[in-house]
């Protein structure tokens, strides 16, 4: 498994964390890598989702709920949500990653951790997104 997937999957399982706990995000990513990254190495691209997930939360949230047809942003699950945040941050804040593969990096994600639907159903809302507000080549 790629090291990007792999950091993906951490910064999802970190947010999860933070939403159910409410805790402090230094520490959630401290203990994260101290327990489940061998020697507590660091892993920047997962700190670089969770912090930029956090940071950007209002205009991400606020995208999702413009592009998400009938669905408020709290009827949509915790797994759905984050994932939907952390690609949204991808293609606004890191351009050195090509969009198809953002998309389809969450579409695999919801797969593999959300419900039978949420795969459809992230690549309907990005795949929105993507054509109506971020318009970089796919």
């Amino acid at each position: 498994m790629g090291r990007r997937r792999k950091s993906r999957e951490f910064a999802l399982q970190v947010l999860y964390q933070l939403n159910i706990t409410k805790q402090d995000v230094i520490t959630a990513l401290t203990q994260f890598q101290e327990h489940f990254l061998s020697n507590g190495e660091a892993d920047e691209f997962l700190k670089r989702l969770v912090l930029g997930v956090l940071e950007h939360s209002l205009e991400l949230d606020h995208l999702i709920e413009q592009h998400s047809e009938n669905w408020r942003l709290d009827r949509i699950n915790i797994i759905d949500r984050n994932i939907l945040r952390m690609a949204l941050f991808e293609l606004l804040y890191c351009e050195e990653i090509p969009p198809k593969v953002t998309i389809n990096e969450a579409i695999d994600l919801g797969k593999r951790y959300g419900s039978e639907d949420s795969g459809s159903f992230i690549n309907g809302i990005l795949d929105r997104i993507q054509n109506e507000v971020v318009r970089k080549p796919v």
